[in-house]
């Protein structure tokens, strides 16, 4: 992209318009008089232009309109005009003018849209590299800075939400970019941070942003789809540089325990989820009660694995045979007689409040562990 002209001093309102809109005049003066069309140095001057008004925030349309409205201005006095001896010679004088406002026209737009790409690119690449550092931890002296160009105050309390779907997000896609527009048209993109990282959809946003992971929830399942495999994980909030690294490893973390146990629900808080992290900070003492619980079911007929679903299912219902039954399509007879074959193989009664937390806790750490079935071994 060519070099972008100086600025214009900050005494000048944001929206004034060139100074080069006199040299345009000129160029019409001599076209009037020679009838050509404008030459490369003209059209690069032109570019040059728009690229300079996009920079300074100058709208398109006021750049155009400040430009066709200095041609109709000098129109009377133009030399060719005023020099044309008939109605031909000013006809042939005003096509040559005409076409030269409209090639003016476009170089002037694509200077300023070539411009508002590269702003956009640049500005896009800047956020992702600021996000990246702040999950990461990266450079956190210069994070407190770089995060108020985005109305983040670090110093304050954040929180961070992930979102996973069957297709895994990329920066590139539309999805991320739906995201994140539809994000910050609802709360304002000084507020809203969402970028795409390690295939998942990730958004910073102050914790008392009231609705936002909510919103952000919802637009995930519109752009994944209501009926595919996507999941929200939150984290808690964190104050501090480290909080959103915090907080986003255990909205990961999240996402990981409602895979690991099947978790039908969409948006899972990590909050709701401290016990099974509790389980898994020891997963090799956890392993040795799967193990000493749940072995023993490998003697039943057919295996562990319709033991361990029976199990599943009641501990899920409250202990109650008839919505066990109902839930897994059996009889409460065939429900019983699993239970009292559990009872047999592994000596702990389900139906025992003591010995039924223990049970429940193997049942819980084989998923947990991604134990395979029918056997449970890892």
């Amino acid at each position: 992209m060519t070099a972008l002209p100086r600025r214009r001093s900050a005494k000048q309102a944001p929206n004034d318009l060139p100074a080069d809109v006199p040299a345009f005049v000129q160029a019409l003066r001599e076209i009037s008089l020679a009838g050509r069309a404008l030459s490369a140095k003209e059209r690069h001057d032109l570019h040059n232009i728009g690229a300079d008004a996009a920079e300074r925030g100058v709208p398109l349309r006021e750049l155009i309109k400040g430009h066709l409205a200095e041609m109709w201005r000098s129109w009377a006095t133009l030399p060719g005009v005023d020099a044309a001896a008939n109605t031909d010679a000013l006809k042939r004088t005003g096509e040559a003018v005409f076409r030269a406002a409209e090639d003016a026209v476009g170089e002037l737009t694509k200077g300023y849209e070539e411009t508002q790409r590269w702003t956009v690119r640049r500005d896009e690449s800047l956020r992702r590299e600021f996000l990246d550092d702040l999950l990461t931890g990266r450079d956190v002296g210069q994070l407190a800075e770089r995060a108020e160009r985005y109305g983040l105050q670090l110093a304050g309390t954040n929180v961070v939400a992930a979102a996973s779907a069957s297709r895994p997000f990329l920066e590139s896609s539309t999805a991320t970019s739906s995201v994140q527009a539809a994000m910050s048209l609802r709360f304002s993109s000084r507020h809203v941070l969402v970028a795409a990282r390690d295939g998942l959809l990730v958004c910073v946003v102050p914790h008392d942003l009231m609705g936002a992971p909510e919103e952000f929830a919802r637009q995930v399942s519109e752009v994944a789809g209501r009926n595919s495999g996507w999941r929200v994980g939150l984290g808690q909030p964190h104050s501090g540089p480290g909080g959103a690294v915090r907080s986003f490893e255990q909205a990961r973390n999240a996402l990981d325990i409602a895979e690991r146990l099947a978790l039908t629900d969409r948006f899972v808080k990590a909050a709701d989820l401290l016990v099974y992290q509790v389980l898994l900070r020891d997963s090799a003492a956890l392993g040795e009660l799967v193990t000493a619980v749940l072995e023993p079911l490998r003697a039943a007929r057919g295996g562990a694995e319709h033991l361990v679903d029976t199990l599943e299912a009641y501990f899920a219902s409250g202990r109650v045979t008839t919505a066990t039954a109902q839930t897994l399509g059996i009889g409460v007879r065939t429900v019983t007689y699993r239970l009292n074959r559990v009872r047999e193989l592994t000596g702990y009664r389900a139906d025992d409040p003591a010995q039924a937390f223990t049970l429940q806790v193997a049942v819980l750490g084989a998923r947990l562990l991604g134990r395979p079935q029918p056997g449970l071994a890892p």
